[in-house]
C-alpha cells in the first residue's frame, strides 16, 4: 500500500514509493467535473453576481420593479431548462434546489402503494436510496436489474424483470462511475409500451450528451445545474410531462394563492414551495445559454479527446485497470484502479505528484461496484471539462506512472509535457477551443 504524505497549500509533494520528489509548486488541475464543474464560465459568474448584487429581490414575491426583474430571471431559467430537455412546455419545468431533491420529489410524488418499481445497478444513490426506503416501508416492491462490467444495462434484463404490477422504471442516463451511456431510447420505449412511467436521471449527461426528446423522451427528466451544464450548485431541473401530477413533497409559500391553505394546482407553483435562489436561477439560465452558444457537440468533443488520451496512456501502464467503455457517447469520465493501492491513496498522491484533483471511492453509487469488480475501495475517477487542457490529461498519466514506478527513475518531467519514459496520450492537432481563447 502506498504511503500518504501531507503537502502544503503550495501543493509541494513527493511519491516515496517511486523515489520521485517534487519541490516546486504545482498547478491546480481540477478533474472532478462529474461531481461539480470548475471553473465556471465567466457569464455564469456574472449572472449570479448580477442577481444577488443588483436585483436582490424574491421571484414571485412582490410587484416592485426589482421583484419583476427577479420574476424575469426565473422565467428565463425555466425557458432555458425547457429548451435543454427538448422544447417541453416551460410550465411543466420546476426548478428545485438540487437534483437529489428533484429525484425525491419525483419518486415520492409519483409512487402509489403497491407498485412494483424497476431500477438498475448502475444508478446513483439519489434514486436507489429513496426506492430502498420505500421498499423497506412496505410501500413498493423493487427489482434492481444488473449491469455488465462496463456499467451497461441490457434492455433484455429490464424486460425480464417486468411484472404485471410494474408501474415505474427509474434509471440513470449515464453512469457517474464509468461514464457508460445507457440506451435510453430503447428503455423508455419499452416502459411506454407497457404503460409504465419513466424517470431519467440525467445528472451525468445534461449539457454534454443530448437528452432523448419528443417521442423518445422520458416522462420525468431530472438534471442538476452544477455538473456538465457548468452552472451553480443549489438548483436543478425537474421536467414532468403533462398528465403526470406528482404530489408535492414540500408544502409552503409559493407567492400565489396565498389566501388558501391548499397548495396551488399550477404545476410549477405546487412543486416550488419556498423562496427561490435567485442567483442560482440566473446562473442556470446563463450556463445553458453559454452551452448553446458554443455547441454541445463541440464541448463534448473537447472533453472526449482528453478522456481518450488519458485512457490510452493509463491503459499502457502496468498494474492500471481502466474501467468503462472506449466509446465516446457518454460524459468524458475516466475511471481506473491501480494494483496495490487503495483508490483513496491514489487520489491523494495524484494531487501531491501532479496537482490533479480527482475523486476516489464509491461515488455515491452503492451497487455498481459489485459488477465492476471494485467492491473493495471503489475507483479513482477523473472527468474532463471545457477548461481542461492536454496537459491535464498528460499529468494524470505522468503521476500514475510515477506512483507505480513506470518512470524507471526518470522523473524530471513528472507533469507538464509528457516524458518519453511513459506513453503519451494521442492528443493530436490540438487547437485551443473558442471558450478558452
Amino acid at each position: 500500500m502506498g504511503s500518504v504524505n501531507r503537502v502544503s497549500n503550495a501543493r509541494r509533494g513527493r511519491c516515496t514509493r517511486s523515489g520521485v520528489e517534487l519541490t516546486s509548486p504545482l498547478p491546480r488541475r481540477y478533474l472532478d467535473h462529474p461531481a461539480t464543474s470548475w471553473p465556471k464560465p465567466a457569464p455564469v459568474i456574472e449572472a449570479v453576481l448580477h442577481a444577488i448584487r443588483d436585483v436582490g429581490a424574491a421571484a414571485g414575491r412582490g410587484t416592485s420593479s426589482d421583484a419583476r426583474r427577479a420574476d424575469a430571471i426565473r422565467t428565463a431559467a425555466r425557458g432555458a431548462a425547457a429548451r435543454l430537455v427538448g422544447d417541453v412546455d416551460p410550465e411543466r419545468v420546476a426548478l428545485p434546489a438540487g437534483a437529489t431533491l428533484a429525484l425525491n420529489m419525483a419518486i415520492h410524488g409519483i409512487v402509489t402503494p403497491g407498485w412494483h418499481v424497476i431500477a438498475t445497478a448502475a444508478d446513483h444513490n439519489a434514486t436507489l436510496r429513496p426506492l430502498h426506503w420505500l421498499e423497506r416501508q412496505g410501500t413498493i416492491s423493487l427489482t434492481v436489474v444488473p449491469c455488465d462490467g462496463d456499467g451497461r444495462v441490457d434492455p433484455a434484463d429490464v424486460a425480464d424483470a417486468w411484472r404485471p404490477d410494474t408501474r415505474l422504471f427509474v434509471f440513470s442516463h449515464a453512469s457517474n462511475v464509468t461514464g457508460t451511456l445507457q440506451d435510453a431510447e430503447t428503455l423508455v420505449a419499452m416502459a411506454r409500451k407497457r404503460d409504465a412511467i419513466t424517470i431519467l436521471d440525467a445528472a451525468q449527461t445534461a449539457g454534454i450528451v443530448p437528452i432523448p426528446a419528443g417521442s423518445n423522451a422520458a416522462d420525468v427528466v431530472v438534471a442538476p445545474a452544477h455538473k456538465w451544464l457548468q452552472g451553480p450548485e443549489g438548483i436543478a431541473i425537474l421536467a414532468v410531462r403533462a398528465g403526470i401530477e406528482p404530489r408535492p413533497l414540500i408544502q409552503g409559500g409559493t407567492g400565489s394563492g396565498s389566501d388558501a391553505l391548499a397548495m396551488p394546482e399550477r404545476f410549477v407553483d405546487r412543486m416550488e414551495a419556498g423562496t427561490p435562489d435567485l442567483g442560482a436561477l440566473a446562473g442556470l439560465a446563463a450556463a445553458i445559454g453559454w452551452g448553446e452558444r458554443h455547441g454541445q457537440a463541440s464541448l463534448a468533443s473537447h472533453g472526449h479527446s482528453l478522456a481518450a488520451g488519458c485512457k490510452a496512456g493509463l491503459g499502457q501502464l502496468p498494474g492500471v485497470r481502466v474501467l468503462g467503455t472506449r466509446e465516446r457517447g457518454g460524459p468524458p469520465i475516466v475511471a481506473f484502479t491501480v494494483e496495490g493501492y487503495d483508490p483513496a491513496v491514489v487520489a491523494v498522491l495524484l494531487e501531491q505528484v501532479s496537482g490533479v484533483q480527482a475523486r476516489a471511492g464509491f461515488h455515491c453509487a452503492a451497487l455498481i461496484h459489485g459488477h465492476l469488480g471494485t467492491a473493495k475501495g471503489g475507483t479513482v475517477r477523473v472527468g474532463f471539462g471545457p477548461f481542461n487542457t492536454p496537459g491535464d490529461a498528460e499529468a494524470v498519466v505522468a503521476a500514475i506512472a510515477a506512483i507505480t514506478g513506470g518512470l524507471s527513475g526518470n522523473s524530471d518531467r513528472v507533469f507538464g509535457a509528457v516524458s518519453s519514459s511513459f506513453p503519451s496520450p494521442p492528443l493530436i492537432h490540438w487547437q485551443v477551443p473558442p471558450w478558452q481563447a
